[in-house]
């Protein structure tokens, strides 16, 4: 495994907003876009981390990106937003709409956003969670252009969409599930790249349709529970993609070309207090944690686990004692602030 760095989470994140409002982006922009990355890398996603920053940069660069997009909300409802994102940051836009669900929920019940023409949103578990402080169910969809092969085929047919549900329990103890439909992320396989490590079998195929354990072929993912994961993409892709008139896996299949970055998502937003009482609906997530915990463990675990809960843990150690970031990252990270005259000298963590 290649070296790895250690640096502190707000110097970082002041490093990473820097990097974007330098390369375009306005300020407040620029600082939600950093807020997202160190969020996923405090928590162990570093597939969402700062290692996207270079990916980013290219977007912007080639005006896959919008830095200074023109969001429209095209349709507004008492319980329903349809927005055009003009290829906007994701996090910029998602954040503001998911903003905008909660207080849509508070009075309707209930709300739903279908986002159109988006960029990569980060951690869908972020704009859940936004809900589930707010005392909702949060729940976060995306989809891009094809980069799983469906289940019986060796090319890409359908994206990985992750899902993420966030509900909420006592004293901020939130149950939040956040997952690709893929067995594993496509940024874990680059992160292995950068880690120079290999990624398990049966993760992904090269581009020929393959296996492969080596990540910097590794091309086409592959789904999680194989046709489960498979069919799940698949209706993602219709209730995001083809709900906004801007299908992704078709358009791709029949253009037969190298796919460009772009999303669709859906955010939808669910207040508890319509249906239930709100205390008592977190008290029986109290008890249905308590209830799960309590069932014998088989012999390679110490604890059960929530979804959501390992982020915790090593949340908690992180702020304590920074964020690693892999040598060979951190490299590309600092010839960028060079070239963008920040300073990067005083990130680390000491």
């Amino acid at each position: 495994m290649k070296p790895t760095i250690f640096c502190d989470p707000p110097k970082l994140k002041d490093f990473t907003k820097q990097i974007f409002y330098k390369s375009g982006v306005p300020i407040q922009d620029a600082n939600t876009q950093a807020e997202l990355l160190i969020w996923a890398n405090l928590r162990g996603i570093d597939s969402h981390g700062v290692q996207r920053i270079p990916t980013y940069l290219e977007w912007i660069e080639a005006g896959i990106m919008n830095p200074k997009p023109n969001i429209i909300i095209e349709k507004d409802t008492p319980a329903t937003l349809l927005v055009e994102a003009d290829k906007s940051p994701g996090p910029v836009v998602t954040k503001k709409i998911t903003k905008m669900l909660i207080e849509k929920a508070s009075k309707s019940g209930i709300s739903w956003a279908n986002i159109r023409n988006t960029t990569h949103q980060g951690a869908m578990g972020y704009y859940s969670l936004m809900a589930a402080d707010a005392g909702m169910v949060g729940i976060s969809i995306v989809c891009s252009p094809p980069n799983m092969a469906p289940t019986g085929s060796i090319a890409a047919g359908v994206h990985n969409s992750p899902i993420s549900i966030a509900v909420p329990g006592l004293k901020k103890n939130h149950i939040c599930l956040d997952m690709a439909t893929s067995i594993a992320a496509g940024g874990k396989i680059q992160l292995a790249a950068e880690k120079g490590i290999k990624i398990p079998s049966g993760w992904a195929l090269d581009p020929k349709g393959n296996p492969t354990t080596d990540p910097n072929i590794a091309e086409i993912l592959l789904p999680a529970g194989g046709p489960k994961g498979s069919g799940l993409a698949l209706m993602f892709e219709c209730i995001t993609s083809l709900m906004v008139n801007n299908p992704l896996i078709t358009t791709f299949i029949e253009a037969k070309k190298p796919r460009t970055h772009i999303q669709n998502s859906v955010i939808a937003v669910l207040n508890i207090s319509h249906f239930t009482d709100l205390e008592e609906y977190k008290n029986n997530i109290s008890r249905l944690i308590e209830s799960i915990k309590s069932l014998p463990k088989n012999n390679e675990i110490n604890e059960i686990m929530m979804p959501g809960e390992p982020e915790k843990l090593i949340l908690a150690h992180r702020v304590k004692e920074g964020i690693p970031i892999p040598e060979t990252t951190w490299s590309k990270l600092s010839n960028i602030a060079n070239t963008l005259d920040i300073d990067s000298s005083n990130v680390f963590f000491k």
